[in-house]
């Protein structure tokens, strides 16, 4: 299996381009990690030695600056260190105050042995990735069955017309993997430590509203054109349900409860522009266009390799397909300033 990985390089429609939605995200739940870290300190007794507590700053002052050029690449450490401290104990403090900076893949089960107390962490921070293609590779597997494959027909991920069972397959498939990211982190962070996840969701509870991913609705409808077109097959489009589920604060709440080894400190949500930091006015012909592109670019560098392995979309029509969805997002967008609904999180680990 072709694990989905975002745009490389730094051209016109790599990730390191395009991210700035990811990167107003980050901005905005800065300071919300930098209360969670202070914390962290504090609860966890952390502050002896002015030159560890160097160190543990600057690992703060690090996380709150990191970017996401992490696809295909190993855990990131920073360099930045108080002076004189050695790079074995660098790596080993590193190891125990921080978790899952970045990482390629799957991280629901353990990263370290439950077995190796020194190496458990104070600190694990997620942005972004418990609710997208990192967190799900495949579709929920409630969908794989030759009997529900294709019930979701013309579409790419939950809709209106989606029936019943689509909807429960991907509520079942997030509770699974969630229950299962709450134990195995239970059992790497110490009691006191800190959990800071961030993440696309909704307000409510209904999975067909406009805040729930409705730019997968909108790429849905230039795909579909293309295929009536002959240029996509259309049974593939029926055959494809995104790796991506956007729950609500109370589908999270309702899991962290149940597996019982958390409290929530924080919980909050924000509202983010789907064209941030593009100027220009909506209701004119070009800045209808200039928002299209910047959103359609956004969502190219993220979903471009998942639609390139699974629909053999070749480069001309790629390139078609984001020109028809930037058309597609600047009309929606004059017409309705739908947003992302942005969740931060701050968990304790109970003692």
């Amino acid at each position: 299996m072709q694990v989905p990985h975002m745009n490389k390089g730094n051209g016109d429609t790599s990730y390191a381009k395009n991210a700035t939605v990811q990167r107003e995200i980050i901005s905005v739940g800065k300071p919300i990690m930098q209360e969670a870290v202070q914390e962290m300190l504090r609860s966890c007794n952390v502050t002896h030695g002015n030159r560890r507590l160097r160190l543990l700053l600057g690992t703060q002052d690090f996380i709150c600056n990191h970017r996401h050029h992490r696809h295909g690449e190993s855990r990131k450490h920073s360099s930045r260190s108080a002076p004189g401290v050695k790079t074995e104990r660098r790596e080993r403090a590193w190891t125990r105050i921080l978790l899952q900076i970045g990482c390629s893949g799957l991280f629901l089960r353990q990263i370290v042995p439950c077995q190796q107390p020194a190496f458990r962490a104070f600190f694990f921070q997620s942005s972004l990735a418990l609710t997208g293609y990192g967190r799900m590779l495949q579709a929920p597997a409630g969908l794989e069955s030759d009997d529900l494959k294709y019930v979701n027909k013309g579409k790419l991920y939950i809709s209106k017309s989606s029936p019943q069972c689509v909807m429960d397959a991907y509520s079942l498939q997030f509770k699974k993997d969630f229950s299962l990211f709450i134990k195995s982190r239970s059992q790497e962070i110490v009691p006191g430590g800190r959990m800071y996840l961030s993440f696309l969701g909704q307000r409510s509870a209904d999975n067909t509203t406009e805040e729930s991913c409705y730019s997968l609705e909108l790429l849905t409808e230039a795909i579909m054109s293309l295929a009536r077109e002959g240029r996509i097959e259309e049974e593939k489009v029926d055959s494809f349900n995104a790796a991506y589920y956007g729950p609500c604060a109370e589908e999270m709440k309702e899991e962290i409860q149940t597996e019982g080894p958390f409290t929530i400190d924080r919980l909050e949500d924000f509202e983010i522009d789907w064209d941030s930091n593009v100027v220009a006015d909506i209701h004119t012909p070009q800045g209808k266009l200039l928002i299209g592109q910047g959103v359609a670019k956004n969502i190219r560098s993220v979903v471009e390799s998942v639609l390139e392995s699974h629909f053999g979309i070749q480069p001309d029509v790629m390139d078609d397909l984001f020109i028809w969805f930037a058309d597609i997002v600047g009309t929606h967008l004059s017409k309705s300033r739908t947003k992302y609904i942005y969740t931060v999180m701050v968990l304790t680990r109970k003692g």
